[in-house]
């Protein structure tokens, strides 16, 4: 009975922890996991970020807008769009400054708000973009390090080969693949999705910044149906 318990045992294969395997990995390991939590923060960030610009926009915002420029209450207005404090309503708040400006000069204004708003819901993009191509590539080079490093061993050993010799430089080279594919592929589907939701916002703002010029169009010929200032 002793006997074949014992042989149960050490037919039993043995196990590896999450952190031996990452040991096992080397040196490429850390900058993997750095580049992991680096890409999460600014993923959360900018998700926050970009849902805070997107739940803060609402249909009746432009209609508000209209009525206050109508019945001349140009600082009430400005005011409103400071209590919104989103991409859209920095917008028109400079659009609204400008009036009486040449219609050009105030589209320029308004467009030149819209690209320092974009530009901040995007800061970061670039670093998950880089992450998603170059922690695979942090990978492949860790697989080439091991397959290196077996080689060696091999060499090493001369012509007794065994299977242990080649473990360290085989963990090497698969675990940082699969390393660098696990950190690459997250940010890969973060950048896009994350992108995907920023055109959406910009989409709102072209649509608004429209909305807008044609209040001014109207101010401008109140014959066209609007309603002279």
């Amino acid at each position: 009975m002793m006997i074949l318990q014992a042989a149960q045992t050490a037919a039993k294969p043995e196990t590896i922890g999450l952190g031996s395997l990452i040991l096992a990995g080397g040196w490429l390991m850390i900058p993997l996991a750095l580049l992991s939590a680096i890409s999460i923060f600014i993923f959360f960030e900018r998700f926050w970020m970009v849902r805070q610009a997107s739940d803060k926009m609402d249909a009746g915002f432009m209609t508000k807008i209209r009525d206050l420029i109508y019945e001349r209450k140009i600082e009430q207005a400005i005011q409103y769009c400071r209590t919104r404090r989103s991409p859209v309503a920095r917008m028109i708040e400079k659009g609204i400054m400008n009036l009486g400006r040449p219609k050009a000069d105030i589209q320029a204004a308004i467009e030149n708000v819209a690209n320092l708003e974009v530009s901040r819901l995007e800061s970061g993009l670039p670093f998950l973009a880089t992450t998603a191509g170059g922690a695979p590539m942090i990978g492949f080079l860790g697989t080439v390090l091991g397959m290196v490093q077996a080689f060696m061993d091999m060499a090493a050993a001369g012509g007794s080969v065994d299977l242990s010799i080649l473990a360290s430089g085989m963990y090497t080279a698969m675990i940082t693949t699969v390393g660098g594919l696990v950190v690459g592929i997250p940010a890969y589907f973060g950048y896009n999705f994350l992108v995907a939701r920023i055109e959406k916002v910009v989409f709102q703002m072209e649509a608004n910044t429209i909305a807008f010029m044609d209040i001014v169009t109207a101010k401008e010929n109140p014959t066209g149906g609007g309603r002279m200032l």
